[in-house]
Protein backbone atom coordinates (compact mmCIF):
# COMPACT_ATOMS: atom_id res chain seq x y z
CA UNK A 1 0.00 0.00 0.00
CA UNK A 2 1.21 3.51 -0.67
CA UNK A 3 0.65 6.48 1.55
CA UNK A 4 -0.33 9.94 0.05
CA UNK A 5 0.25 13.55 1.39
CA UNK A 6 -2.83 15.27 2.60
CA UNK A 7 -1.77 18.42 0.65
CA UNK A 8 -1.98 16.29 -2.90
CA UNK A 9 1.11 18.19 -3.91
CA UNK A 10 3.98 15.32 -3.69
CA UNK A 11 4.26 11.35 -5.09
CA UNK A 12 2.73 8.45 -3.49
CA UNK A 13 5.06 6.89 -1.14
CA UNK A 14 5.54 3.12 0.42
CA UNK A 15 5.29 3.17 4.36
CA UNK A 16 8.84 2.55 4.78
CA UNK A 17 9.83 6.10 3.12
CA UNK A 18 6.30 7.34 4.81
CA UNK A 19 8.10 6.70 8.24
CA UNK A 20 11.53 7.77 7.12
CA UNK A 21 10.69 11.04 5.94
CA UNK A 22 7.78 12.01 8.51
CA UNK A 23 5.90 14.15 6.25
CA UNK A 24 5.71 15.00 2.84
CA UNK A 25 7.49 17.30 1.11
CA UNK A 26 4.82 19.41 0.32
CA UNK A 27 4.43 18.95 4.09
CA UNK A 28 1.28 17.40 4.11
CA UNK A 29 0.70 14.65 6.54
CA UNK A 30 0.98 11.43 4.95
CA UNK A 31 -2.64 8.49 4.40
CA UNK A 32 -2.78 5.71 3.67
CA UNK A 33 -4.47 4.99 -0.05
CA UNK A 34 -6.78 2.89 1.06
CA UNK A 35 -8.48 1.08 4.27
CA UNK A 36 -10.13 -2.24 3.69
CA UNK A 37 -12.28 -3.15 6.24
CA UNK A 38 -11.67 -6.56 8.19
CA UNK A 39 -14.42 -9.27 7.35
CA UNK A 40 -17.03 -9.08 9.56
CA UNK A 41 -15.88 -12.51 10.85
CA UNK A 42 -12.80 -10.86 12.35
CA UNK A 43 -15.23 -9.08 14.68
CA UNK A 44 -17.65 -11.96 15.37
CA UNK A 45 -14.71 -14.37 16.67
CA UNK A 46 -12.41 -10.94 17.91
CA UNK A 47 -13.21 -12.95 21.34
CA UNK A 48 -11.09 -16.13 20.55
CA UNK A 49 -7.97 -13.72 18.96
CA UNK A 50 -4.75 -12.63 20.79
CA UNK A 51 -3.79 -9.21 21.20
CA UNK A 52 -0.89 -10.43 19.18
CA UNK A 53 -3.62 -11.91 16.19
CA UNK A 54 -5.61 -8.76 16.52
CA UNK A 55 -2.49 -5.88 15.87
CA UNK A 56 -1.51 -8.30 13.00
CA UNK A 57 -4.54 -8.14 11.49
CA UNK A 58 -4.93 -4.73 11.80
CA UNK A 59 -2.11 -3.57 10.40
CA UNK A 60 -1.18 -5.85 8.21
CA UNK A 61 -2.74 -4.16 5.04
CA UNK A 62 -0.60 -0.94 6.12
CA UNK A 63 3.11 -2.54 6.44
CA UNK A 64 2.87 -5.56 4.49
CA UNK A 65 4.64 -4.22 1.15
CA UNK A 66 7.91 -3.22 3.29
CA UNK A 67 7.76 -5.55 6.56
CA UNK A 68 7.66 -9.40 5.96
CA UNK A 69 5.19 -11.22 8.14
CA UNK A 70 7.53 -13.48 10.45
CA UNK A 71 9.20 -9.88 11.21
CA UNK A 72 6.06 -7.78 11.68
CA UNK A 73 4.79 -10.80 14.29
CA UNK A 74 8.47 -10.15 15.95
CA UNK A 75 8.01 -6.09 15.89
CA UNK A 76 4.15 -6.68 17.37
CA UNK A 77 6.00 -9.20 20.13
CA UNK A 78 8.28 -6.76 21.38
CA UNK A 79 5.51 -3.80 21.36
CA UNK A 80 2.71 -5.30 22.83
CA UNK A 81 4.24 -7.20 26.01
CA UNK A 82 2.36 -5.38 28.47
CA UNK A 83 -1.56 -5.43 29.46
CA UNK A 84 -4.23 -3.22 28.53
CA UNK A 85 -6.92 -3.78 31.42
CA UNK A 86 -10.01 -2.55 31.21
CA UNK A 87 -11.78 -1.47 34.85
CA UNK A 88 -15.27 -1.19 35.64
CA UNK A 89 -15.95 2.07 37.97
CA UNK A 90 -19.84 2.52 37.73
CA UNK A 91 -23.03 1.14 35.45
CA UNK A 92 -21.57 1.58 31.97
CA UNK A 93 -18.62 3.02 32.61
CA UNK A 94 -14.99 1.68 32.47
CA UNK A 95 -11.75 2.80 31.60
CA UNK A 96 -8.91 1.46 29.11
CA UNK A 97 -5.68 1.34 31.18
CA UNK A 98 -3.09 2.72 28.50
CA UNK A 99 -0.03 3.04 31.25
CA UNK A 100 1.07 -0.33 31.84
CA UNK A 101 4.27 -0.32 29.90
CA UNK A 102 7.56 1.11 30.48
CA UNK A 103 6.86 4.90 30.36
CA UNK A 104 3.29 4.12 31.90
CA UNK A 105 1.60 6.46 28.72
CA UNK A 106 0.12 5.04 25.96
CA UNK A 107 2.06 6.38 23.67
CA UNK A 108 4.70 3.65 24.19
CA UNK A 109 2.35 1.68 21.64
CA UNK A 110 3.18 4.14 18.66
CA UNK A 111 6.74 4.84 20.22
CA UNK A 112 7.70 1.05 20.40
CA UNK A 113 6.54 -0.08 16.80
CA UNK A 114 7.95 3.35 15.17
CA UNK A 115 11.14 2.44 16.72
CA UNK A 116 11.31 -1.46 15.72
CA UNK A 117 10.52 -0.08 12.31
CA UNK A 118 13.00 2.43 11.92
CA UNK A 119 15.38 -0.44 13.15
CA UNK A 120 14.23 -2.74 11.12
CA UNK A 121 14.41 -0.48 7.95
CA UNK A 122 17.81 1.18 9.10
CA UNK A 123 19.68 -2.54 9.22
CA UNK A 124 22.50 -2.48 6.78
CA UNK A 125 22.32 1.29 6.05
CA UNK A 126 25.14 3.69 6.61
CA UNK A 127 22.59 6.62 6.71
CA UNK A 128 21.47 8.07 9.90
CA UNK A 129 18.31 9.17 10.55
CA UNK A 130 17.62 12.31 13.26
CA UNK A 131 14.16 11.65 14.78
CA UNK A 132 12.71 15.39 16.09
CA UNK A 133 9.52 15.09 18.35
CA UNK A 134 8.30 17.91 20.55
CA UNK A 135 6.42 17.07 23.03
CA UNK A 136 3.79 18.50 26.01
CA UNK A 137 4.51 15.63 28.37
CA UNK A 138 4.00 12.00 27.53
CA UNK A 139 5.35 11.88 23.68
CA UNK A 140 9.17 12.50 24.75
CA UNK A 141 9.53 10.01 27.54
CA UNK A 142 7.91 7.51 25.55
CA UNK A 143 10.36 8.13 22.63
CA UNK A 144 13.08 8.86 24.36
CA UNK A 145 12.86 4.92 25.97
CA UNK A 146 11.44 3.10 22.52
CA UNK A 147 14.72 4.58 20.21
CA UNK A 148 17.07 4.02 22.96
CA UNK A 149 20.12 2.59 21.73
CA UNK A 150 18.73 1.94 18.21
CA UNK A 151 21.69 1.83 15.79
CA UNK A 152 21.48 4.44 13.13
CA UNK A 153 18.83 6.77 15.01
CA UNK A 154 19.03 9.72 17.01
CA UNK A 155 16.78 11.40 18.67
CA UNK A 156 16.12 14.96 19.61
CA UNK A 157 13.38 15.78 22.00
CA UNK A 158 11.70 19.57 22.41
CA UNK A 159 9.85 20.22 25.79
CA UNK A 160 8.51 23.40 26.76
CA UNK A 161 10.45 24.32 29.96
CA UNK A 162 8.34 24.35 33.27
CA UNK A 163 5.39 22.95 31.54
CA UNK A 164 5.76 19.31 31.96
CA UNK A 165 5.68 17.54 35.22
CA UNK A 166 8.93 16.55 36.89
CA UNK A 167 8.09 12.99 36.12
CA UNK A 168 7.62 13.53 32.76
CA UNK A 169 10.62 15.78 32.20
CA UNK A 170 12.82 13.10 34.19
CA UNK A 171 11.73 10.13 31.40
CA UNK A 172 13.22 12.31 28.64
CA UNK A 173 16.11 14.09 30.13
CA UNK A 174 17.83 11.59 32.46
CA UNK A 175 18.33 8.64 29.51
CA UNK A 176 21.98 10.08 27.23
CA UNK A 177 23.00 7.68 24.90
CA UNK A 178 21.32 8.73 21.04
CA UNK A 179 18.70 10.91 23.24
CA UNK A 180 19.29 14.57 23.07
CA UNK A 181 16.46 17.47 25.67
CA UNK A 182 16.23 20.72 24.25
CA UNK A 183 14.23 22.71 26.60
CA UNK A 184 12.62 25.39 24.70
CA UNK A 185 11.43 28.93 26.55
CA UNK A 186 7.98 29.04 25.27
CA UNK A 187 4.70 26.81 24.54
CA UNK A 188 4.26 23.44 23.49
CA UNK A 189 3.50 25.24 20.27
CA UNK A 190 6.20 27.05 20.27
CA UNK A 191 8.22 23.14 20.30
CA UNK A 192 6.04 22.21 17.64
CA UNK A 193 6.75 24.83 15.23
CA UNK A 194 10.31 24.66 15.50
CA UNK A 195 9.51 21.21 14.41
CA UNK A 196 7.64 21.96 11.34
CA UNK A 197 10.03 24.82 10.39
CA UNK A 198 12.89 22.14 10.44
CA UNK A 199 11.10 20.37 8.07
CA UNK A 200 10.81 23.49 5.77
CA UNK A 201 14.31 24.08 6.13
CA UNK A 202 16.07 22.89 2.74
CA UNK A 203 19.58 23.45 3.91
CA UNK A 204 18.80 21.54 7.32
CA UNK A 205 17.21 18.73 4.77
CA UNK A 206 20.25 18.51 2.24
CA UNK A 207 22.87 18.35 5.30
CA UNK A 208 20.75 15.06 7.41
CA UNK A 209 17.64 12.69 6.81
CA UNK A 210 14.76 14.30 8.99
CA UNK A 211 11.99 12.23 10.76
CA UNK A 212 9.62 12.71 13.76
CA UNK A 213 8.25 10.85 16.51
CA UNK A 214 5.25 13.22 16.61
CA UNK A 215 1.70 11.33 15.97
CA UNK A 216 1.99 13.12 12.66
CA UNK A 217 4.34 9.88 11.58
CA UNK A 218 2.28 6.81 10.36
CA UNK A 219 4.01 4.30 12.35
CA UNK A 220 3.24 6.29 15.63
CA UNK A 221 -0.11 7.05 14.46
CA UNK A 222 -1.41 3.98 13.15
CA UNK A 223 -0.37 1.45 15.68
CA UNK A 224 -2.79 3.32 18.50
CA UNK A 225 -5.78 1.62 16.79
CA UNK A 226 -4.37 -1.69 18.36
CA UNK A 227 -6.06 -0.65 21.92
CA UNK A 228 -9.24 0.18 20.22
CA UNK A 229 -9.59 -3.00 18.98
CA UNK A 230 -8.54 -4.54 22.63
CA UNK A 231 -11.27 -2.91 24.48
CA UNK A 232 -13.95 -3.54 22.31
CA UNK A 233 -12.58 -7.19 22.52
CA UNK A 234 -13.19 -6.97 26.02
CA UNK A 235 -16.53 -4.86 26.25
CA UNK A 236 -18.37 -7.33 23.64
CA UNK A 237 -20.16 -9.07 25.87
CA UNK A 238 -21.91 -6.18 27.28
CA UNK A 239 -24.39 -6.36 24.44
CA UNK A 240 -24.84 -2.45 24.58
CA UNK A 241 -23.80 0.42 22.34
CA UNK A 242 -19.93 1.17 22.95
CA UNK A 243 -19.21 3.97 23.07
CA UNK A 244 -15.09 5.63 23.74
CA UNK A 245 -14.15 9.04 25.49
CA UNK A 246 -10.76 10.11 24.43
CA UNK A 247 -9.16 12.80 26.53
CA UNK A 248 -7.57 14.83 23.51
CA UNK A 249 -4.76 17.00 22.27
CA UNK A 250 -2.92 16.44 19.24
CA UNK A 251 -6.03 13.98 17.95
CA UNK A 252 -3.56 11.48 17.11
CA UNK A 253 -5.24 8.79 19.18
CA UNK A 254 -8.78 9.27 18.43
CA UNK A 255 -8.17 9.77 15.14
CA UNK A 256 -6.88 5.85 15.63
CA UNK A 257 -9.68 5.15 17.07
CA UNK A 258 -11.70 6.73 13.86
CA UNK A 259 -9.47 4.39 11.99
CA UNK A 260 -10.19 1.35 13.46
CA UNK A 261 -13.78 1.95 13.29
CA UNK A 262 -13.11 1.88 9.15
CA UNK A 263 -12.10 -1.74 9.57
CA UNK A 264 -15.14 -2.15 10.62
CA UNK A 265 -14.74 -2.37 14.37
CA UNK A 266 -18.97 -2.04 15.59
CA UNK A 267 -18.30 1.49 17.36
CA UNK A 268 -20.71 4.19 16.92
CA UNK A 269 -19.34 6.91 18.22
CA UNK A 270 -16.23 8.56 20.07
CA UNK A 271 -16.17 11.73 21.94
CA UNK A 272 -12.56 13.90 22.10
CA UNK A 273 -12.78 15.48 25.35
CA UNK A 274 -10.65 18.62 25.73
CA UNK A 275 -9.53 20.77 28.11
CA UNK A 276 -9.54 24.70 27.50
CA UNK A 277 -7.75 24.66 24.56
CA UNK A 278 -10.80 24.10 22.49
CA UNK A 279 -10.15 24.39 19.13
CA UNK A 280 -12.23 21.44 18.07
CA UNK A 281 -14.68 21.46 20.57
CA UNK A 282 -15.52 25.37 19.04
CA UNK A 283 -14.90 23.76 15.29
CA UNK A 284 -17.64 20.76 15.80
CA UNK A 285 -20.23 24.00 17.15
CA UNK A 286 -19.21 26.45 14.62
CA UNK A 287 -18.07 24.34 11.48
CA UNK A 288 -14.83 26.87 11.96
CA UNK A 289 -11.69 26.18 12.59
CA UNK A 290 -9.89 28.84 14.23
CA UNK A 291 -6.25 27.40 16.09
CA UNK A 292 -5.31 29.44 18.56
CA UNK A 293 -1.83 29.57 21.15
CA UNK A 294 -2.36 27.03 23.32
CA UNK A 295 -3.42 27.48 27.04
CA UNK A 296 -1.44 25.81 29.82
CA UNK A 297 -3.57 23.19 32.31
CA UNK A 298 -2.94 20.33 35.01
CA UNK A 299 -3.80 18.10 31.65
CA UNK A 300 -0.74 19.36 29.94
CA UNK A 301 -0.38 16.66 27.51
CA UNK A 302 -3.30 18.01 25.85
CA UNK A 303 -2.37 21.66 26.28
CA UNK A 304 -2.38 22.35 22.23
CA UNK A 305 -3.83 24.91 20.45
CA UNK A 306 -3.43 23.70 16.67
CA UNK A 307 -4.17 19.67 16.76
CA UNK A 308 -2.04 18.33 13.71
CA UNK A 309 -4.22 15.10 13.32
CA UNK A 310 -7.67 17.15 13.15
CA UNK A 311 -7.12 17.13 9.30
CA UNK A 312 -6.88 13.23 8.84
CA UNK A 313 -9.94 12.68 10.59
CA UNK A 314 -11.46 15.64 8.91
CA UNK A 315 -10.00 13.50 5.59
CA UNK A 316 -11.45 10.12 6.90
CA UNK A 317 -14.85 11.90 6.57
CA UNK A 318 -14.66 13.19 3.69
CA UNK A 319 -15.05 16.70 5.03
CA UNK A 320 -18.38 16.04 5.43
CA UNK A 321 -19.05 17.63 8.58
CA UNK A 322 -22.70 15.97 8.87
CA UNK A 323 -21.06 12.59 8.56
CA UNK A 324 -18.18 13.88 11.05
CA UNK A 325 -20.48 15.04 13.60
CA UNK A 326 -22.87 11.70 13.50
CA UNK A 327 -19.24 10.23 14.70
CA UNK A 328 -17.64 12.54 16.89
CA UNK A 329 -18.94 14.60 19.81
CA UNK A 330 -16.61 16.93 21.30
CA UNK A 331 -16.33 19.07 24.61
CA UNK A 332 -14.05 20.91 26.93
CA UNK A 333 -13.62 21.30 30.70
CA UNK A 334 -11.67 23.57 32.89
CA UNK A 335 -9.10 22.44 35.38
CA UNK A 336 -11.49 23.17 38.34
CA UNK A 337 -14.05 20.48 36.56
CA UNK A 338 -11.12 18.25 35.79
CA UNK A 339 -10.34 18.37 40.02
CA UNK A 340 -13.78 17.61 40.93
CA UNK A 341 -13.82 14.86 38.47
CA UNK A 342 -10.77 12.94 39.87
CA UNK A 343 -12.21 13.45 43.49
CA UNK A 344 -15.74 12.08 42.50
CA UNK A 345 -13.99 9.60 40.90
CA UNK A 346 -11.60 8.68 43.77
CA UNK A 347 -14.44 9.21 46.19
CA UNK A 348 -17.11 7.08 44.47
CA UNK A 349 -14.77 4.11 42.73
CA UNK A 350 -12.18 4.27 44.68
CA UNK A 351 -10.24 4.67 41.70
CA UNK A 352 -7.23 7.64 41.20
CA UNK A 353 -7.55 8.91 37.87
CA UNK A 354 -4.79 11.50 36.24
CA UNK A 355 -6.07 14.88 34.67
CA UNK A 356 -6.27 13.78 31.38
CA UNK A 357 -8.36 10.31 32.36
CA UNK A 358 -10.73 12.81 34.04
CA UNK A 359 -11.28 14.83 31.01
CA UNK A 360 -11.54 12.02 29.79
CA UNK A 361 -14.75 10.74 32.17
CA UNK A 362 -16.56 14.23 32.11
CA UNK A 363 -16.96 13.67 27.94
CA UNK A 364 -18.61 10.51 28.90
CA UNK A 365 -20.51 11.61 30.87
CA UNK A 366 -22.12 14.36 29.31
CA UNK A 367 -22.42 12.44 26.32
CA UNK A 368 -24.01 9.74 27.93
CA UNK A 369 -26.61 12.58 29.41
CA UNK A 370 -28.28 12.12 26.54
CA UNK A 371 -26.91 8.25 25.69
CA UNK A 372 -27.78 6.63 28.77
CA UNK A 373 -28.37 3.43 27.38
CA UNK A 374 -24.34 3.21 26.35
CA UNK A 375 -21.33 1.37 27.49
CA UNK A 376 -18.96 4.23 28.05
CA UNK A 377 -15.25 3.40 27.56
CA UNK A 378 -12.96 6.68 28.85
CA UNK A 379 -9.27 6.28 27.99
CA UNK A 380 -6.95 6.33 31.04
CA UNK A 381 -3.36 7.60 29.19
CA UNK A 382 -1.35 7.90 31.72
CA UNK A 383 -0.19 6.88 35.34
CA UNK A 384 -1.41 9.17 37.78
CA UNK A 385 1.80 9.08 39.39
CA UNK A 386 3.32 11.07 36.49
CA UNK A 387 1.21 14.57 37.40
CA UNK A 388 1.95 13.14 41.08
CA UNK A 389 1.82 17.08 43.21
CA UNK A 390 -1.93 17.72 41.21
CA UNK A 391 -3.14 14.29 41.45
CA UNK A 392 -1.91 14.02 45.42
CA UNK A 393 -3.15 17.54 46.22
CA UNK A 394 -6.72 16.88 44.92
CA UNK A 395 -7.43 13.32 45.85
CA UNK A 396 -5.47 14.37 49.39
CA UNK A 397 -4.04 10.99 49.04
CA UNK A 398 -0.31 10.02 48.78
CA UNK A 399 0.45 7.76 45.82
CA UNK A 400 3.27 4.59 45.66
CA UNK A 401 5.80 5.32 42.97
CA UNK A 402 5.69 2.04 40.51
CA UNK A 403 9.50 0.83 39.83
CA UNK A 404 9.19 2.18 36.04
CA UNK A 405 9.22 5.43 37.68
CA UNK A 406 11.51 4.96 40.53
CA UNK A 407 14.46 3.97 38.02
CA UNK A 408 14.59 7.63 37.04
CA UNK A 409 14.09 9.48 40.20
CA UNK A 410 18.08 9.73 40.98
CA UNK A 411 19.48 10.21 37.71
CA UNK A 412 20.87 13.50 36.55
CA UNK A 413 18.81 16.02 34.28
CA UNK A 414 20.62 16.82 30.95
CA UNK A 415 19.07 19.08 28.62
CA UNK A 416 20.15 22.22 26.88
CA UNK A 417 18.10 25.33 26.15
CA UNK A 418 16.54 26.85 23.17
CA UNK A 419 14.93 29.92 22.74
CA UNK A 420 14.87 30.15 18.65
CA UNK A 421 14.65 28.11 15.68
CA UNK A 422 18.33 29.13 14.98
CA UNK A 423 19.25 27.80 18.08
CA UNK A 424 17.86 24.39 16.92
CA UNK A 425 19.14 24.79 13.96
CA UNK A 426 22.41 25.13 15.31
CA UNK A 427 22.26 22.15 17.08
CA UNK A 428 21.10 19.56 14.73
CA UNK A 429 24.04 21.08 12.36
CA UNK A 430 26.82 20.41 14.76
CA UNK A 431 25.67 17.78 16.80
Amino acid sequence: MNFYSLNKQAPKVSFKDAVIKGIAPDKGLYFPESIEPLPASFFEGIEDLSHHEIAFNAIHQFVSDDIPNGKLKEILADVLDFDFPIVQLEENVATLELFHGPTMAFKDVGARFMANCLGYFSEGTTTEVTVLVATSGDTGGAVANGFLGVEGVKVVILYPSGKVSDIQERQLTTLAQNISALEVEGTFDDCQNMVKTAFLDEKLLRAMQLTSANSINVARWLPQLFYFLFAYKAAKSQGKEIVFAVPSGNFGNICAGLVAQKLGMPVKHFVAATNVNDTVPEFMKTREYLPKPSTPTISNAMDVGDPSNFIRIRHLFHDDFEALSKTLSSYTFTDSETKEAMKAIYRNSNYIADPHGAVGYLGLKKYQESHPNTYGIFLETAHPVKFLAVVEETIAEKLAIPQQIQQVMGKEKKSIKIATYEELKEFLLDS
